[in-house]
């Protein structure tokens, strides 16, 4: 039987990961909401540059915050769970994919997320859940959904065929750290931590093993 990571396994970040209206942060809030890391924005975004260095160095602030503050509940709780991933990397990459953004964007984002990876800024989380799902079925709890506006809900479908793309090479890059389902609760198998968290090393091997453009 799997072992319960809120009991038995060392200090872990956990990241939960889906497309709009996929489930994740129901999830979240009805299993983990006591070592919860929620998805959030900074209040300044739309006043900021959506293109260039600047906004490559923007976002990889923020994402460095909420790492720091995953960080922080994984000491206070043991075990922290974020809802959508800080390095959140695949984003700018899922974009390029689909044709939303340059290649020029895309080198700048994954160089200013080295940077940090390399100054431990941000980091690999030691369990990745990842949830698939159809897209009628996603529509339709987007539709049930009144608490939040999803105005990039079609394009949220678009991205999740390059976000799974993403998360198998994380799969790749560390195995048997990806699971592709949220659990009825937190038992899943337990991970020994991941000593390469901050491994730019790896950082690189998923760079190197991602498709082409497409």
């Amino acid at each position: 039987q799997p072992d319960d990571l809120t009991k038995d396994a060392s200090k872990m970040i956990l990241v939960v990961e889906g497309i709009s209206a996929a489930g994740k942060t129901t999830w979240c809030n009805q299993v983990a909401s006591a070592s919860l890391l929620p998805e959030s924005f900074a209040a300044d975004r739309k006043s900021q540059p959506v293109q260039g260095a600047q906004a490559a160095a923007y976002w990889t602030s923020w994402n460095a915050k909420r790492w720091s503050d995953a960080c922080f509940i994984e000491q206070s709780c043991g075990l922290a769970v974020c809802d959508t991933d800080p390095l959140k990397l695949h984003y700018s990459w899922c974009l390029r994919q689909i044709g939303k953004s340059t290649e020029a964007e895309w080198q700048l984002a994954w160089q200013a997320a080295r940077r940090a990876i390399a100054a431990q800024q941000l980091g690999f989380a030691d369990v990745y859940l990842v949830k698939v799902i159809d897209a009628a079925t996603a529509r339709i709890q987007m539709q049930g959904d009144s608490s939040r506006t999803r105005t990039n809900f079609e394009l949220h479908l678009r991205l999740q065929a390059p976000l799974l793309d993403w998360y198998r090479v994380i799969e790749q890059v560390f195995p048997g750290r990806v699971h592709w389902e949220l659990p009825a609760d937190l038992k899943i198998p337990s991970m020994p931590s991941n000593d390469r968290r901050y491994a730019v090393q790896a950082f690189d091997a998923l760079l190197a093993s991602l498709p082409e453009a497409a």
